[in-house]
């Protein structure tokens, strides 16, 4: 079968419908709302960098808990790019091979994600692995956005999951990436997924664990 045949069946299975519809039956684990975190009065009158710098240090020692920061302006390319293109695939490589994973992205800035064959088999019960919210309240203010990601199942690696999320943003911000999320949720048959494979791979094996502002 095809590179094309195979992705326009994949993506047959992940959107039946044209419409963006709610298919995870689980609630939002993770913070909805910076408030949640933190009170940002609290830190209202700090500067860009003691924001980020307070936001690093709160999840350094943290299990399974990540905080990244982004520029003001990703955020404002993210999140409108997400709620346009809300499902994308992140293989999750070991050894010789890798398995899937499927996100979906929620309004207002929060992404779910979980096996791509528990989702196949059935949406509504899949279960979380990762998630991960997008906190754009400084974005404009301070040129700033907080990303926090939490990971759920003990089957990803701590590790695993930071490169997920981070291929998630790159996914998202970057514009030549997004061309691949975009295909993927509009035009499946352009979509080349053993080429999105090895461009993943490569990224894989020279990410180290980059984050900033």
């Amino acid at each position: 079968m095809q590179a094309s045949t195979r992705l326009a069946f994949l993506r047959r299975e992940l959107l039946p419908t044209v419409t963006f519809t709610r298919y995870f039956s689980f609630s939002f684990v993770g913070p909805k709302r910076l408030d949640d975190i933190f009170k940002k009065e609290m830190v209202q009158d700090k500067t860009r960098t003691d924001i980020s710098d307070l936001w690093y240090t709160y999840h350094e020692n943290k299990e399974n808990v990540h905080g990244l920061c982004l520029g003001g302006k990703e955020a404002d390319t993210l999140l409108p790019r997400a709620k346009s293109s809300p499902f994308f695939i992140q293989p999750i490589f070991r050894d010789d091979g890798h398995f899937m994973l499927v996100s979906q992205f929620f309004e207002p800035s929060h992404f779910m994600l979980a096996y791509l064959e528990d989702y196949k088999m059935d949406p509504a019960s899949a279960q979380p692995l990762l998630t991960v919210s997008i906190f754009d309240d400084y974005s404009k203010e301070k040129d700033l956005t907080l990303v926090r990601a939490d990971i759920l199942n003990k089957g990803i690696e701590d590790g695993e999951g930071l490169k997920v999320v981070q291929s998630i943003l790159d996914n998202y911000t970057n514009d030549d990436e997004y061309l691949n999320t975009k295909a993927f949720n509009t035009k499946p048959e352009s979509f080349d997924i053993d080429d999105f494979v090895a461009q993943q791979s490569k990224k894989w094996k020279n990410e180290i664990g980059r984050a900033h502002v």
